[in-house]
């Protein structure tokens, strides 16, 4: 929907007549769009053909078209939220075409179960296909635990950084007795004080050299709805690198991550502090488990793995 210079403004500050222009850019490239769907056969529509106002677009591609629609969303895309930078985005975005979306589609590919449970009142075909990497092309490499300085890190963007604040005390207390690294991967520095702490801005084209620093991923959530709807992608990316991952068990996290076999889970702060401090000391449970978790992701979260599943929605 939206160009790369306009998503870079769209996530900025302000800007609001810039912003208004790029979504109009976007509505116009839409309906363009709308008038060569007749040469298809089904219509691939990720999360929704635009971020603001009703349905339309998938309303005229089903309605009129009566073209079939797989729609996949990967995230709890119908609660009512919006970006400190976009607060206004939560009164134009209409939430509740989800459900809309699902009654005109021919298949929903959710994330994860908590996510396909939500469509299941509203389309009979539904299907759960989960948040896959290219362990061939991309993440095709692992992680050596056995050399080097270890490094405890995290993955994700501005909109995430929140979570993080679970981890700080924790961090700062392992810091006091063991000497490793905290580093944030992400598109702006939160900034965290604590003692050893590198930031690296996040560029798709070293993302996998970038990730390759950490020896523990971690992936800390709140409990909450949205967080369920949430389909361990952080949690994926580590294990396939061969880097254990310790994650909070909401959602489909504590399925990702078996606990005490590929990585661990941590409920409160004592149970991270202890995980977190179990895989510093241990480079051999670091390198067992980095096994096991790159395994998993070959065997269940892999392009390659999931490929048939992903193709059957064609069908």
């Amino acid at each position: 929907f939206l160009s790369l210079r306009g998503w870079k403004i769209i996530f900025s500050k302000g800007k609001l007549l810039q912003k208004a222009a790029a979504i109009l850019v976007g509505f116009v490239r839409r309906w363009l769009l709308m008038f060569t769907i007749g040469k298809y056969d089904y219509v691939f529509i990720h999360r929704e053909a635009a971020p603001a106002g009703p349905p339309v677009f998938e309303w005229i591609i089903a309605k009129l078209w009566r073209k079939k629609i797989i729609y996949d969303y990967d995230d709890a895309i119908w609660i009512p939220v919006a970006s400190e930078n976009n607060r206004l985005a939560k009164y134009v975005k209409w939430f509740s075409k989800v459900k809309a979306i699902c009654r005109m589609a021919y298949k929903v590919s959710a994330g994860n179960q908590f996510l396909a449970d939500f469509a299941k009142p509203y389309c009979k075909r539904v299907e759960v296909v989960p948040t896959v990497v290219d362990t061939e092309k991309e993440h095709n490499r692992v992680q050596m635990q056995l050399t080097g300085k270890p490094a405890i890190g995290w993955t994700g963007t501005f909109s995430t950084l929140k979570y993080l604040e679970i981890l700080v005390p924790v961090i700062t207390r392992l810091q006091e007795k063991y000497a490793f690294t905290f580093v944030i991967i992400a598109n702006k520095d939160p900034q965290l004080p604590v003692k050893d702490y590198r930031f690296i801005q996040w560029n798709k084209e070293t993302e996998i050299n970038d990730l390759l620093s950490f020896h523990v991923g971690v992936m800390p959530l709140l409990d909450g709805e949205i967080e369920k709807g949430k389909c361990g992608f952080k949690a994926i990316q580590y294990m396939a690198l061969g880097i254990p991952a310790v994650v909070s068990p909401v959602g489909v996290n504590s399925v990702i991550v078996e606990n005490g076999k590929n990585g661990f889970t941590a409920k409160d702060e004592m149970e991270w502090e202890q995980r977190l401090e179990e895989l510093l000391k241990n480079p051999e449970m670091r390198k067992k488990f980095g096994e096991e978790s790159r395994t998993k992701i070959e065997s269940e979260y892999s392009v390659i793995a999931t490929k048939q599943h992903f193709l059957n929605l064609f069908a």
